[in-house]
């Protein structure tokens, strides 16, 4: 069984840019198609972004294509989502989320959670 940490939340200016890791333990990393959720206040948990297992596929939600960038690093256990130019209304906290096996972005596909990163973008 999967352990996720996410780190690299902050408040940042809209525009700026924020890095958010996710590293994971308990499991072997490599098995595991990884995914960001996000979820702000009074809305539901929404799809970002996944990678597959062996880092040729990723999907992106139609609302930050050009601008995230979702990528893992299978020596360090590692997952990653570069987001720049945030805005305002991406102000939420953000999910790693991990599955056995093959890509999806379906929220409830995904059976390992971590605790969330808060990320702020002010006006």
């Amino acid at each position: 069984q999967v352990q996720l940490v996410e780190s690299g939340g902050g408040l940042v200016q809209a525009g700026g840019s924020l890095r958010l890791s996710c590293a994971a333990s308990g499991g072997t990393f490599s098995l595991y198609t990884m995914a960001w959720f996000r979820q702000a206040p009074g809305k539901e948990r929404e799809f970002v972004a996944t990678i597959s297992r062996n880092v040729a596929t990723t999907y992106y939600a139609d609302s930050v294509k050009g601008r995230f960038t979702i990528s893992r690093d299978n020596t360090k256990n590692t997952v990653y989502l570069q987001s720049n130019s945030l805005k305002p209304e991406e102000t939420a906290v953000y999910y790693c989320a991990a599955k056995l096996w093959g890509s999806t972005l379906t929220l409830t596909d995904y059976n390992y959670w971590g605790q969330g990163t808060q990320v702020t973008v002010s006006p």
